[in-house]
């Protein structure tokens, strides 16, 4: 029950936050008209609205005009949303057309859909997905710390064996790894039992990245996956919109010989193709857990997002089937790359805190 309030919450915020940032150009009027003076900056209201400040010229002053602006809020989004999204699935290109050629009033923005689409992709996650344990009970980081400690005593014992038998082959060497594999253990039981770790330590048993942050960063992961998973998925959650300037020169590098587009238009393009992106992945979350076919699911998410794309290149640029078709297999083989750096950042900043 909790669950499925905090999943509410968080889509109810998305629409919050997606509404604060959308233009609020042409939204209809629900107030009646009222001559005098605006009370917000005082000018002379000539309309409905002020057109100095924009506020209604009409003010609601009960209990049940909180629930309104509630339900107009999360809901309502104005009207812009009901005529944008069925477009961004079936008419993905005439959408980012003609909000570029400058159809504002009768769209969501791309940015305000985008905030809404990551909301709802992580607060399906976290209702559907489970979540990552973030910390270790007292009983079980006491039995990590005994494993731990046993597999030290076990490379103590088995350097203790090595150097009773100096001249045997390779022993210099296999003494220099088992210690390694020592401070990398002794690095983990220092996280797991709560003490400073050096960082210079290296302290994942068999990995040397010869970095020392990020060493520390994989003795953390090994020491407490759990925390180290919920920290990857809140850095995800934060850090989405990185997606946006990462994909666009992507985009740019299928239109170089084209001028007429400008890196506004292909940004346009790419932040209403990650919108549907991740409400497409909300969809496929909420199915898996509703019972529909794994099969489905999967041929689901190999043949949409392909198409989605070629419609939208089509569209959006105005380019002949065979042109969007090499575009769209090209845009693929990007879109993997950007997720790609897009993970590695993550990791990056993940295991370096």
């Amino acid at each position: 029950m909790s669950g499925g309030i905090e999943t509410a919450g968080d889509i109810a915020t998305g629409l919050f936050v997606a509404r604060a940032v959308e233009p609020g150009a042409g939204e209809t009027a629900h107030s009646r008209h009222e001559h005098g003076l605006c009370l917000n900056c005082g000018t002379a209201l000539l309309g409905e609205f002020c057109h100095a400040c924009g506020q209604a010229g009409h003010v609601h002053r009960s209990l049940g005009s909180i629930g309104h602006d509630l339900l107009h809020g999360v809901f309502h989004f104005e009207g812009k949303i009901w005529r944008t999204l069925p477009m961004l699935v079936f008419q993905p290109g005439a959408l980012t057309r003609r909000y570029i050629a400058g159809e504002r009033a009768r769209f969501v923005s791309p940015l305000a859909l985008f905030l809404f689409a990551v909301f709802l992709m992580f607060a399906t996650l976290h209702a559907f997905g489970g979540e990552f344990e973030s910390d270790l009970s007292p009983e079980r980081r006491g039995a990590a710390v005994q494993g731990v400690d046993a597999d030290i005593a076990k490379r103590e014992a088995k350097i203790a064996v090595l150097q009773a038998t100096p001249h045997a082959a390779n022993t210099d060497a296999k003494i220099a790894d088992m210690r390694h594999e020592l401070r990398g253990l002794r690095a983990a039981r220092g996280v797991l039992a709560g003490s400073s770790v050096a960082i210079g330590d290296v302290p994942l048993t068999g990995l040397r990245t010869d970095w020392p942050a990020l060493d520390h960063g994989i003795a953390k992961f090994k020491a407490n996956p759990g925390l180290m998973l919920y920290k990857l998925q809140s850095s995800a959650y934060k850090y989405s919109w990185a997606l946006i300037p990462i994909s666009t020169p992507f985009v740019a590098l299928l239109f170089l010989w084209r001028r007429r587009y400008q890196l506004y238009d292909h940004a346009i393009f790419v932040t209403y193709s990650l919108a549907f992106m991740m409400m497409f992945a909300a969809m496929l979350g909420v199915a898996g857990v509703i019972g529909v076919l794994g099969g489905v699911i999967t041929w689901a998410a190999l043949l949409v997002p392909p198409a989605h794309m070629f419609a939208q290149l089509r569209g959006a640029y105005g380019l002949r089937k065979r042109s969007a078709l090499w575009r769209t297999v090209a845009l693929l083989l990007f879109a993997w790359i950007a997720l790609l750096a897009f993970a590695a950042l993550l990791l990056a900043m993940g295991f370096m805190e």
